[in-house]
């Protein structure tokens, strides 16, 4: 269940103009939340900004014993909220609720856990990859910005033993041109494919472009949406993707709830479709 929690600001690290790595304190929380699933922050007292704004949890933070005591998310200054979380001081403190959301399902054994982040969307894959980890297993990260300058926290990735794949539009840094054509050139290469999972968080158009070649080379994946939130908890219906229905026909599900991840193969990506 989601407990409801005044968050400590343990630490605020400026990683560019409009990026920074928050860290919180909420042992609560992060003891037990699993990669995927979020958290929502109400950023000031008042009703500016009205709404809490969701995060995903990008790492869990421990003490010098190695107890966790909380976690940080990546914070994108987008608006207010994001500016008021961006601007904090340590010992500030936040409303917070969490976790919330359906998480990333693990690979089964034998399967190579596949991850493609595109922007903010690498927030989810540092605890993947802890849990990757932890289980003695590796995966491979395809990561893709706009330059080079917007490719953060690399570090977080070699400790546990993932094979990094970079792209950036401008050709700063990796493959020139978005992340999925590393993707695909992986794709192509793979023996069996069969062994192979796909687990993709960013842009709507990025994950679309994942889940069409997921179903061009007969490959698993499951994607984490980034749908506007405005509770959380499933009650204002804000975050709607439209899925297919087993028995046919398509409904919506929201995806504070259903989601944030879903199987890549029931989204339905055009809306026409």
């Amino acid at each position: 269940m989601p407990v409801d929690v005044d968050a400590e600001v343990l630490s605020s690290v400026r990683l560019s103009g409009d990026y920074s790595l928050v860290g919180l304190r909420a042992p609560g929380i992060a003891g037990v939340i699993r990669p995927g699933q979020f958290v929502m922050i109400r950023t000031a007292p008042g009703d500016t900004p009205l709404l809490r704004r969701p995060y995903s949890i990008f790492e869990r933070l421990r003490d010098g014993e190695g107890r966790v005591v909380g976690f940080s998310i990546l914070n994108k200054v987008a608006g207010v909220g994001s500016r008021l979380l961006a601007a904090a001081a340590p010992g500030a403190r936040f409303p917070c609720l969490g976790p919330l959301g359906r998480p990333f399902t693990p690979p089964p054994d034998g399967v190579e856990a596949w991850m493609v982040a595109g922007g903010t969307g690498l927030a989810p894959f540092a605890t993947f990859c802890e849990a990757l980890a932890a289980a003695g297993r590796g995966g491979k990260l395809f990561y893709g910005a706009r330059t080079g300058a917007e490719l953060f926290c690399l570090d977080r990735f070699e400790a546990p033993g993932v094979e990094l794949s970079l792209a950036t539009e401008d050709g700063s840094r990796g493959a020139a041109g978005r992340v999925t054509l590393p993707l695909t050139r992986a794709l192509e290469a793979a023996g069996d494919r069969s062994r192979v999972a796909l687990y993709a968080c960013g842009p709507e158009a990025m994950l679309k472009a994942v889940a069409g070649l997921a179903a061009r080379y007969g490959v698993a994946c499951e994607v984490a949406t980034e749908r506007q939130m405005g509770c959380g908890m499933g009650g204002c219906y804000s975050c709607v993707v439209r899925v297919r229905r087993p028995e046919g026909g398509t409904r919506f599900a929201r995806s504070c709830v259903e989601g944030p991840v879903f199987a890549a193969a029931d989204i339905v990506w055009d809306d026409r479709a």
